[in-house]
């Protein structure tokens, strides 16, 4: 949403009950665990003017001359300056004939590789092998790695969850494609403890407790090449400071390590199939 050219209101929350308030028909719900941002800041607010008219087009009764998708021009991420800060700004998705590299997951990827001490993630969905590589080079140099993933994602044979955890889930007998479950695995990662019927609907990462990544794109090959999202970096200690303790509530009771069921249903996929 952009205020007057000169405020943006983005974030990983959908303009939804489910996404901010939880449910009136479930009383158990309290909302998906979600971030909003309110930036005022005329640069980025003409940033995401010029991304929502490309989806505009010529509007209601103009031409038929709304861009979606890929059909979008390539564009590199921008940078503008807050107060104590910046932000790096990139819009989804991105056409697989460029360079994994030049994408936002490859953005999200080098961000990561800048990871000197510690990387905290919670994320919706985890399933780009090329973060997870990264992160594991992070992880054997040194960097303290915490990660949780909404329930229903974790430990689905395609989640890079199970990479970090160092084990593997077959799809009818077949491992997914360039699988890569760590040498080294870690036991810091697993799911938060929410309200029945509330998702983990985050998709940011805190590193060094100074860079956040954020937005509504998912760590996916989908939101990376299919659906039309944004990609926020913003480098500045007080708002690092706002994520910090929104992802030490939800780690604080979160369900860590590998489930008994999961491991339980490796041994029987790898007797079945192996």
């Amino acid at each position: 949403m952009i205020i007057d050219n000169k405020k943006v209101v983005t974030g990983s929350a959908n303009f939804t009950l489910s996404g901010i308030h939880g449910d009136f028909n479930n009383l158990e719900t309290r909302g998906n665990a979600n971030n909003l941002l309110v930036i005022n800041n005329d640069n980025l607010a003409k940033i995401f003017t010029e991304e929502f008219n490309y989806l505009w087009g010529d509007g209601l009764g103009g031409k038929k001359d709304s861009i979606f998708g890929v059909k979008k021009p390539q564009r590199q991420a921008k940078i503008v300056t807050i107060e104590n800060g910046t932000i790096m700004v990139k819009f989804s998705p991105n056409s697989q004939s460029l360079p994994w590299e030049n994408s936002t997951n490859g953005l999200i990827s080098k961000t990561v590789a800048n990871a000197n001490d510690s990387l905290d993630l919670a994320l919706f969905v985890f399933s780009d092998q090329g973060i997870a590589n990264t992160m594991e080079k992070e992880s054997l140099q040194g960097v303290k790695i915490r990660t949780l993933i909404d329930r229903n994602f974790a430990y689905q044979y395609y989640s890079e969850g199970l990479d970090l955890l160092g084990v593997a889930l077959p799809r009818k007998c077949v491992y997914e494609k360039q699988n890569n479950p760590w040498q080294k695995p870690i036991t810091t990662v697993g799911i938060p403890n929410l309200a029945k019927g509330d998702k983990l609907h985050h998709k940011f990462a805190i590193i060094d407790q100074y860079t956040i990544i954020t937005g509504s794109h998912n760590w996916s090959n989908s939101a990376n090449n299919l659906n039309d999202e944004t990609l926020l970096v913003i480098y500045n200690p007080l708002v690092a400071q706002h994520f910090q303790r929104e992802f030490d509530y939800l780690y604080g009771n979160a369900q860590l390590g590998i489930p008994s069921y999961i491991q339980t249903k490796i041994e029987q996929e790898g007797k079945k199939c192996f």
